[in-house]
């Protein structure tokens, strides 16, 4: 049989595709299993903390604050469950709740700042951001977000006695049903992750990645943004911070994103993420995606500008 059938040119673009595929790979597998080890102890300790009734317990001593947002103090509920999990806890809460339409807007934007606090600052962590930093950022910025819409949102708040009627299921069900639901998680981290990673190798080894930082640079100075965090920056906003860890910590450890810019975009994504599948959620409940959106971009500037002011007085301290 001819040779050229059988050897595969490394300079082709079957060649070039399956060097970055083996490059990709272990570093998404390792990745992979990071976020793993992080997301199932958490998952499965919030989901007893919630079925012994802990965060109900909580949030009972933290209504007064959310006065202030327009907000019954039920929605302490909403907030607790969204820093311990995700924005898919948040919908099927606030599915029970039945919140009036403008309140439920505002937790739900304010949930969008504030959620996956212990995976999502491990990631901010790992690419050089201090923990108690970026926790502050975000909590303090989604209490700013929800006062503000307060403000200017149309409408006023009403009394609202909402309740969580949860049905009392055997432990051994809720359980059942979470392993499903992990198992499922813990896919979509292993096939998001490394598929992200092959792409990054792949728009570096064909030299795509220029396409997407000029057009792009013009808006990321604005936001105060270096154009090396582009691709960061669009995964980020696309498919969210955890999933779009893998782009970030490898652009870090591989030098090509200086620890300076990584911690500027981190108080970005921190605040502003997930621009798409995360408001998206909220249709179901017949949210606005306007609300859910801008509040959260217009802060995540105002972050980083804010960020590169303190820098600069410490630098002439």
């Amino acid at each position: 049989m001819n040779s050229n059938f059988t050897t595969l040119n490394p300079d082709s673009i079957i060649g070039r595709f399956i060097k970055c595929v083996n490059v990709a790979f272990p570093k998404g597998m390792k990745t992979s299993w990071w976020l793993i080890k992080i997301t199932i102890p958490v998952s499965l300790a919030v989901l007893l903390l919630d079925y012994y009734g802990a965060l109900t317990f909580v949030a009972q001593y933290t209504e007064p604050l959310f006065k202030y947002m327009g907000l019954p103090g039920v929605a302490a509920v909403v907030l607790i469950t969204s820093i311990f999990t995700n924005i898919y806890s948040v919908v099927a809460v606030l599915t029970t709740l039945h919140l009036p339409m403008r309140e439920g807007m505002i937790i739900a934007t304010m949930c969008l700042v504030s959620h996956g606090f212990i995976i999502e600052t491990a990631v901010l962590k790992k690419t050089g951001s201090p923990v108690i930093r970026m926790l502050l950022l975000r909590l303090i910025g989604s209490f700013v977000i929800g006062w503000i819409l307060n403000l200017i949102m149309p409408g006023t708040a009403t009394a609202h006695l909402a309740t969580i009627n949860s049905q009392h299921k055997e432990l051994s069900t809720v359980l059942y049903h979470w392993i499903f639901a992990i198992s499922a998680t813990i896919l979509k981290i292993i096939i998001l992750v490394n598929l992200l990673l092959i792409l990054q190798k792949m728009l570096e080894e064909f030299g795509l990645i220029s396409y997407l930082e000029q057009p792009l640079s013009p808006l990321l100075k604005l936001m105060g943004l270096s154009e090396k965090t582009t691709l960061s920056w669009i995964v980020a906003n696309l498919i969210g911070l955890a999933y779009g860890s893998a782009i970030m910590i490898s652009l870090v450890e591989e030098g090509k994103l200086n620890k300076d810019d990584a911690d500027l975009l981190n108080h970005h994504i921190a605040i502003s993420h997930s621009q798409l599948e995360d408001p998206l959620l909220f249709l179901t409940l017949g949210y606005t995606i306007y609300w859910l959106m801008w509040p959260r971009l217009a802060l995540a500037i105002l972050s980083v500008w804010l960020r590169k002011a303190e820098l600069r007085y410490l630098v002439k301290r």
